[in-house]
């Protein structure tokens, strides 16, 4: 069994030092297929908050002020991620929040392995926008209802885009090689895939390949079947 979190963060701003999280959002993956269980806290970040974060995530001071601090929070958190692969959008960036966060308290950096989806989508489409917008785009993914960024739905789309820029929906049914992109300590950013070992075996014989080639010879020229066998473009 695979299990991954798909999570995202909000913060005060943009430098880990000194900003804090004051969002996370998580979603369960098992064997690629959302599972329903998600994890969710607004964080009391003890500082004010930068009006261009604001502007991002609309989560406001009073609104805040309210909310449980970081260390109220952090053991369900992790008990909710336990030994699971985590995935994010740009994931250096959360994942040095969480580091400087659990630091101040003393704790471990995060040991789970990490998968970039940034990364992956720049080995997938290079030379394309890679933003969570332009691949909901690309896969047609519906994200209308992302006006301000949240970490609960950002997590949300972004682990249907995940299961696109792996192969699909076919990837729980183990159809696709097993890849992943995996963000080092260092930054080391490396590409493994595991081809099949064994090809498929065929699902039809000699036998009815012939029979069919045959059957679609009575059919005419015009046959889309022939033009097909033949190797030639389809008419429109």
């Amino acid at each position: 069994m695979t299990r991954e979190i798909v999570f995202d963060t909000e913060t005060t701003g943009l430098d880990p030092k000194t900003d804090r999280i004051v969002e996370i959002g998580c979603v369960e993956l098992i064997n690629h297929i959302p599972t329903g269980r998600h994890f969710h806290a607004y964080l009391n970040p003890e500082m004010a908050m930068a009006e261009d974060a604001f502007r991002i995530h609309g989560l406001s001071d009073d609104f805040l002020k309210g909310q449980p601090l970081f260390a109220a929070k952090v053991d369900e958190f992790l008990e909710f991620c336990g030994d699971a692969i985590l995935i994010a959008h740009n994931a250096a960036f959360d994942v040095s929040f969480f580091k400087e966060e659990l630091a101040r308290l003393n704790r471990a950096p995060l040991g789970n392995e990490i998968i970039d989806t940034v990364l992956v989508a720049r080995e997938k489409h290079p030379g394309a926008r890679v933003s969570l917008d332009a691949l909901c785009k690309h896969y047609g993914i519906d994200n209308s209802r992302r006006t301000l960024h949240g970490a609960l739905l950002d997590s949300q789309i972004l682990a249907e885009v995940y299961l696109e820029l792996i192969g699909g929906r076919q990837v729980a049914l183990s159809l696709v090689a097993e890849s992943s992109i995996l963000l080092g300590e260092a930054g080391t950013r490396t590409w493994t895939a595991r081809p099949r070992p064994v090809p498929l075996a065929a699902r039809i014989t000699e036998a009815e390949i012939t029979a069919h080639e045959a059957l679609v010879a009575t059919l005419g020229k015009d046959a889309i079947w022939a033009a097909y066998l033949a190797d030639e473009p389809l008419a429109n």
